[in-house]
């Protein structure tokens, strides 16, 4: 057999190999050879919030699955950029990862005057870990506690009607800020640094309504101090049963949730990304995971990267439009 016989058919069995690797997967490659060192997962907030609470428990419980460890790691700045930017920096090899909320990745890029990333080129969504229940709250006293009731006495000549919120472009800034716009109502927005004080102030009466996260206002609701006056999901929130959703409250289609997921960097293997989102999945869809992250006021929402970044393209969208007709701006 000639030299170029016998050349031309070991290319012919290399491409045969080809050919056998793509058609058994790029899923199969990744699961036999990633990972195989511990992955970095970057919280862009300091600890203990909420946020970075429902990352370290996704991280340990992936971690359990994957046989690999994943070490969190705090770097907050910035309103969740500084953290962000350095993920979307990094080589996109599967092993340094960021746990982004829709403040972060959706909002943030309309407030801040420059952003240190481009949410859609520098991102590669991994998936949606759950969505945040929303709930209007207000002081038991307070005059209004419909949000009919809420809205009309807004719209009163001389009258002042506040709302808090974690801070200036926060997720429920925004929100309220719709609704302004959705209903003609003059809401007054008070920014806090963070819901901590904001819940003290509602319960003391010093403001009158709060819009917040429900894991921070379940136990004072429940307790009395507080009244609840509406969620802003789809469907009553099952901790909540009791309480309207902005549409039974005669507001039209408004449904607004925070989210938290999980991201790589932009170019990250198709076949990490794919491997990384069926593990999440299986994660969030354990009993166990499930109802910790309700404790969280957070509603597990195990999905594929498509349909999370076709999530975020919309949100940014949606957003950009209400921050812009608000003029809302980063401090």
């Amino acid at each position: 057999m000639s030299r170029k016989i016998v050349h031309s058919m070991n290319r012919w069995v290399l491409c045969c190999a080809a050919s056998v690797l793509t058609c058994v997967g790029a899923q199969s490659f990744a699961e036999n050879v990633y990972p195989n060192k511990p992955i970095r997962l970057i919280v862009p907030f300091s600890p203990g919030g909420v946020t970075d609470t429902s990352g370290r428990l996704i991280a340990d419980q992936l971690s359990r699955r994957i046989g690999q460890q994943i070490i969190v790691e705090n770097k907050p700045g910035a309103s969740g950029n500084i953290g962000s930017a350095q993920v979307a920096s990094s080589e996109p090899d599967g092993y340094t990862l960021v746990l982004g909320f829709d403040g972060t990745m959706v909002i943030n890029p309309h407030i801040f005057a420059t952003v240190p990333f481009d949410t859609i080129k520098d991102f590669a969504p991994i998936g949606k870990i759950g969505d945040t229940i929303l709930v209007l709250v207000a002081y038991p006293k307070f005059e209004a506690q419909t949000l009919q009731e809420i809205i009309a006495l807004s719209k009163q000549p001389g009258k002042t009607v506040n709302f808090g919120s974690s801070g200036v472009g926060s997720p429920q800034h925004v929100a309220m800020e719709l609704l302004n716009q959705r209903t003609g109502s003059r809401l007054v927005h008070i920014p806090y640094k963070g819901g901590g004080q904001a819940m003290i102030d509602v319960q003391g009466g010093n403001i009158p309504l709060v819009y917040t996260a429900i894991a921070g206002a379940y136990p004072h609701i429940k307790s009395g101090r507080l009244n609840a006056v509406a969620v802003s999901s789809k469907e009553r929130a099952p901790s909540l049963p009791d309480v309207p959703t902005f549409i039974e409250s005669g507001i039209p289609d408004f449904v607004v949730s925070g989210w938290v997921g999980i991201f790589a960097p932009a170019k990250t293997p198709r076949a990490v990304v794919e491997y990384l989102n069926k593990e999440l999945n299986a994660v969030l869809s354990t009993p166990e995971v499930k109802a910790k992250l309700e404790v969280l006021g957070i509603e597990a929402t195990p999905g594929t990267p498509e349909q999370f970044a076709t999530e975020i393209k919309s949100d940014l969208d949606r957003y950009g439009v209400v921050i812009k007709a608000a003029g809302i701006k980063a401090d």
